[in-house]
């Protein structure tokens, strides 16, 4: 539906449909000194239905009595094309007729008047019903534009999501490293990414880092911090000393030169031959390390890491922590998007129990089944499929 430009100015555009000239030149002379009125005659019922739908009136004034059609049955062809389906009719009648009335209205009719009505009567209603439809068609157009702009911004997010998963690295099958993860946007498009790859035939660097708000702006900054990481593009950094890389990533991306957004990131390097695990952290949950001397005997450690957020505060430093990895070892990284979960009673899933779901086993099934009882578990509490913050979670196991 859309606004023909009488319509547009406001402008009241009648169309009446009677079978007597006299009746159409006593309403035209009624409407003649009305600017915000356009008048339109037909005399012939059966051209009705073309004439309306040509010049698309915003009141239909239209007698009851006529020699070629029933004047019901019009009534009720107006309403059956889509046109005309919405526009308010007026019914004239030479006389009150109840039964008549009633009919009328069943079928569709918005208003009925005993011809000829007082022409301040005729005037005041006619300008109520066009203001109204006006009103009507204005809201519907305004709607339709709102859905087909959610529409593209629906798709560019989903075209930016694809763009984040295609940077994500392919998932280890085998080697000293094997890993898996799983990426699930939410529809607003949070910041999430993550990644890991071999610094040299030692040592081995893994992260995932979680970018303030939802939106492309997210998920660019996302993209930029992780790039940075993967092509190691920050100076003066020793890529193995993950307190210098998030020393360098913080003054690298300062949040007044990013919209006001900073990032949070949990970044570790292992080193195969001693299996030493360096690793720090800004500001995000901590990695969950599930390791001993088989998998059976295997116990989960919490790796935290507690350095402030990224690109909030230049020249912060940021500390490493160690462990040594058994021979069993897995690591879990995660975003916050998988427990901070809002339950289907309004209330948060706490951490604590997010941590005892995690410790649960097994942690050395093929293919990794842990993510995706997760996050099955996440869908069941919150009672809906979609998540409101990107939920990522990555899984290193160690040979």
């Amino acid at each position: 539906m859309v606004l023909d430009p009488a319509q547009q100015t406001q402008k009241a555009i009648v169309l009446l449909i009677d079978d007597q000239p006299m009746i159409g030149e006593a309403v035209r002379r009624m409407l003649a000194s009305e600017s915000d009125i356009v008048f339109h005659y037909c005399r012939e019922a059966a051209r009705a239905l073309e004439e309306a739908i040509r010049i698309k009136p915003t009141v239909i004034l239209q007698d009851l009595v006529m020699p070629e059609i029933d004047g019901l049955s019009l009534v009720k062809a107006f309403r059956a094309e889509e046109a005309t389906r919405d526009t308010p009719m007026i019914v004239l009648s030479t006389k009150e007729e109840p039964t008549v009335k009633a009919e009328a209205f069943a079928l569709g009719a918005n208003d009925y008047l005993v011809k000829l009505p007082d022409r301040i009567e005729l005037l005041a209603r006619i300008r109520y019903a066009s203001r109204g439809y006006i009103n009507l068609i204005e809201r519907n157009v305004a709607y339709q534009a709102l859905l087909e702009s959610e529409q593209r911004l629906a798709h560019e997010m989903n075209q930016a999501a694809e763009y984040v998963r295609s940077l994500l690295p392919d998932k280890l099958k085998k080697g000293i490293v094997v890993t898996d993860w799983r990426f699930i946007p939410s529809a607003a498009l949070g910041g999430d990414s993550f990644g890991y790859h071999w610094l040299d035939d030692e040592h081995f660097a893994f992260f995932l880092l979680d970018v303030s708000g939802h939106g492309i702006g997210s998920a660019l900054l996302s993209v930029s911090a992780m790039n940075a990481l993967r092509s190691q593009a920050l100076p003066q950094t020793d890529f193995r000393q993950p307190g210098q890389v998030l020393f360098a990533l913080n003054n690298a991306f300062p949040m007044e030169q990013h919209n006001g957004l900073f990032f949070t990131i949990w970044y570790g390097v292992y080193h195969a031959p001693s299996r030493r695990l360096d690793y720090a952290g800004g500001g995000h949950p901590p990695a969950l390390l599930v390791t001993g001397p088989t998998a059976d005997q295997a116990a989960m450690q919490v790796l935290e890491a507690s350095g402030p957020m990224i690109g909030a505060v230049p020249d912060l430093e940021f500390q490493s922590a160690s462990t040594t990895l058994n021979s069993f070892a897995k690591i879990y990284l995660y975003s916050d998007g998988v427990y901070e979960i809002e339950r289907i009673d309004k209330t948060m899933w706490p951490f604590e129990e997010f941590l005892e779901f995690m410790r649960l086993g097994p942690h050395d099934a093929v293919p990794d089944t842990k993510m995706d009882a997760l996050i099955a578990h996440d869908r069941a509490i919150q009672g809906r499929e979609e998540f409101v913050d990107d939920c990522s979670i990555v899984t290193l196991r160690f040979a």
